[in-house]
């Protein structure tokens, strides 16, 4: 059985194409950058800064959007638009699946590097 693709491998074989020795820091950046979101959100969520929350999750989503990572990118949006609106009931749940889908998306990416 294999295993569920978080990412669309299409789209990166596309971008290796196109960007070629530079797709190898588009894969870093992407991963150092959603790490850094994902703290902040974490940091954003306890300090109930929901204008943080909220810019940070707008970060993550065009990343994932850059990669093909739709699952992260819709999740991301979802946090977005509660922290918009100020509704931060709920939200702890979403930044925990956030944090278990990157690592996922993570070592899909691992093929790349």
């Amino acid at each position: 059985m294999s295993e569920k693709q978080l990412i669309d491998h299409e789209a990166l074989a596309g971008l290796q194409e196109v960007l070629e020795d530079d797709f190898q820091q588009l894969i870093d950046t992407f991963i150092s950058d959603s790490r850094a979101n994902l703290v902040a959100m974490q940091k954003a969520l306890a300090a109930d800064d929901s204008d943080t929350l909220r810019r940070a999750a707008h970060s993550l989503k065009g990343s994932c959007s850059n990669i093909g990572a739709a699952g992260l990118m819709q999740t991301s949006l979802d946090v977005e638009a509660r922290a918009h609106r100020g509704d931060l009931q709920g939200v702890e749940h979403l930044l925990v699946e956030l944090q278990g889908e990157f690592q996922q998306v993570q070592q899909q990416l691992e093929v790349y590097r």
